[in-house]
């Protein structure tokens, strides 16, 4: 794949929306399922988000899109 490809297309999988661009996320939080679910994620055990500054859907793209680079 070339890089201009791999700059716009890498990383996203279009949700059920089959929105073709990167949906922006605007929130700061996310839910967690419970306690253990929070836990796990802060203790990076298992993959999600957490908060904004730390992951987000959006920035997580963009990383991938620059590790495939």
């Amino acid at each position: 794949m070339k890089p201009e490809t791999i700059a716009l297309h890498h990383g996203y999988e279009p949700d059920s929306q089959n929105a073709v661009a990167v949906p922006i996320h605007q929130t700061t939080s996310f839910s967690f399922d419970n306690a253990q679910h929070a836990a796990d994620l802060f203790d990076l055990k298992v993959e999600g988000n957490i908060y904004s500054r730390i992951m987000n859907p959006t920035c997580a793209v963009l990383e991938q899109r620059v590790t495939a680079l």
